[in-house]
């Protein structure tokens, strides 16, 4: 099906290795296509009014590792032909070809990564970048998984490579997003379409650098300490960099606990809020769509854009459906 696309198409993915490596996988197939790629603008898990008006005037648009809105989708099929990769949870829109095995019931464990279904798709063989995504998505918990754990295992003995190897290749790919650079996020895929190996990825001055001052604030962020509420870590962050994904992550996995964390320094006007937990939370997930925010996630992940003077009132109900 994507060897039939035609005309001017473009590519809209996620900003982190998932997304980085969905879209190198997806470009080097289309290589042959006249196709750009875009990522919306970052922490925003849905396209601005701005957005679809500029992306409108394409034959074709494919959607990797994001979850958009109805009316994103429903709008640019208007005018498109839409495919969508993705193992978030959702929706399946009637407007467009989903490819998301995940959100027609199959188990997540079998899924942990759009690079790893598109490549599955296109009949490549595993690689790094099929790979790199599902370590982006779940670092260490991906060794609680046996089956990927044994293709993770034989892809580093094939190749001299170690796990730690590709977990620091994740986090230099991250840096982009980060510290906020789109551009970057955007060029990161035709980067890694000229690379030959991982190393030109571990030893990339720009994105070590990006690591280091990324480090300085985890560090700070994750030594102050946060609330405990019925079991529940709460925390509240003010910082401009883009990670309460990872902030959440960390304190998660770390503490065993149910897990929300604030930030209200990426936005001027919205705050971002991150929830983890052992519950599926896709009613929580449901529920903020159903209150008018951008709100998406997995079975045990929740992210939201919310108003600032909306924040507090929404944290209140995660931690409320939390306790149950």
């Amino acid at each position: 099906m994507l060897d039939d696309l035609s005309g001017k198409g473009l590519l809209i993915h996620h900003w982190d290795t998932d997304g980085i490596c969905s879209a190198k996988l997806l470009l080097e197939h289309l290589s042959s296509k006249d196709i750009v790629n875009k990522t919306p603008e970052l922490g925003n898990y849905y396209l601005t009014e701005e957005e679809v008006e500029k992306y409108s005037k394409y034959d074709f648009v494919i959607v990797a590792d994001m979850a958009l809105t109805e009316d994103n989708i429903n709008r640019l099929a208007k005018n498109a032909q839409v495919m969508v990769f993705d193992h978030h949870l959702g929706e399946v829109y009637e407007n467009a070809f989903h490819h998301n095995p995940v959100i027609k019931g199959e188990n997540p464990d079998d899924y942990p990564s759009a690079s790893w279904i598109i490549n599955d798709y296109l009949g490549n063989e595993v690689n790094l970048f099929a790979i790199l995504g599902i370590i982006g998505d779940h670092e260490q918990k991906i060794k609680n998984n046996e089956k990927f754990t044994k293709i993770i295992d034989e892809f580093c003995e094939n190749n001299n490579l170690t796990f730690e190897d590709l977990h620091k290749m994740v986090y230099l790919l991250d840096t982009n997003y980060k510290i906020g650079d789109k551009e970057a996020v955007e060029q990161a895929p035709h980067q890694l379409l000229k690379i030959q190996n991982g190393e030109e990825i571990s030893n990339n001055p720009t994105w070590n650098q990006n690591l280091n001052n990324i480090n300085s604030e985890m560090n700070k962020i994750l030594g102050a300490p946060g609330d405990e509420i019925n079991g529940i870590i709460l925390k509240k962050i003010n910082t401009p960099y883009n990670i309460v994904s990872t902030i959440t992550r960390r304190i998660s996995w770390d503490s065993g606990k149910n897990t929300v964390v604030i930030n209200t320094g990426f936005f001027d006007d919205r705050d971002q809020i991150y929830m983890r937990s052992k519950k599926d939370v896709a009613p929580m997930i449901q529920r903020g769509k159903q209150l008018g925010f951008r709100c998406g996630g997995k079975k045990e992940v929740l992210g939201a854009i919310v108003p600032k003077d909306k924040s507090e009132s929404f944290v209140e109900e995660i931690l409320e459906f939390l306790k149950r």
